[in-house]
């Protein structure tokens, strides 16, 4: 029951946020939106800072979760060129909102959040040093393309036309093969 209450909560903390014009967590907001007491929803989450380190953290899992379904494997059995590709295509055909780029958004300001949202994304983004500089340029070509896509389609501001869709992420494959089938 409690992690059903954790999971109520840390969604209706983001439904907050998927609010018109913007909403802001508070935690007697999350606890209103998640049909919990404040004092329900402070044992989960005592204060504003632990709520919203948890809520980085439930974005992030479902991230990751998207993230493991694409690759097909543990991550760290991964190639890079193998760990961008999942993440691009993640990024390019999965369903996102203002909600997610706002939680991502205010890592920015915050440094707790922003060291969740590495440790989370590291093993998937970073590339090893010896890594050829044409492959690391052609990888970061694509993660910054998935990025910019995503970043555009969970703002709405300057969105890509849906029918544009498939052929970004055909350019991003393009860049992903990696030297072996050049």
């Amino acid at each position: 029951m409690e992690t059903n209450a954790r999971e109520r909560i840390l969604d209706g903390a983001l439904e907050l946020l998927r609010a018109e014009g913007g909403g802001k967590i508070t935690l007697d907001a999350a606890a209103r939106q998640a049909g919990v007491t404040k004092p329900g929803l402070m044992y989960h989450f005592a204060t504003k800072d632990a709520l919203m380190l948890g809520v980085v953290e439930h974005v992030a899992d479902r991230w990751e979760r998207r993230l493991l379904d694409h690759l097909g494997r543990p991550v760290e059995t991964a190639s890079p060129h193998e760990r961008i590709r999942a993440y691009v295509r993640v990024a390019l055909t999965e369903q996102f909102d203002r909600a997610d780029y706002a939680v991502c958004a205010d890592a920015r300001y915050r440094d707790a959040l922003a060291v969740v949202w590495a440790r989370r994304f590291d093993p998937w983004l970073a590339l090893p040093d010896d890594l050829p500089e044409p492959d690391r340029a052609r990888l970061t070509a694509a993660r910054l393309l998935a990025d910019g896509y995503w970043t555009a389609d969970t703002t709405g501001v300057f969105p890509v036309p849906g029918r544009d869709r498939a052929h970004v992420l055909a350019v991003a494959e393009d860049l992903l093969r990696d030297a072996t089938s050049r």
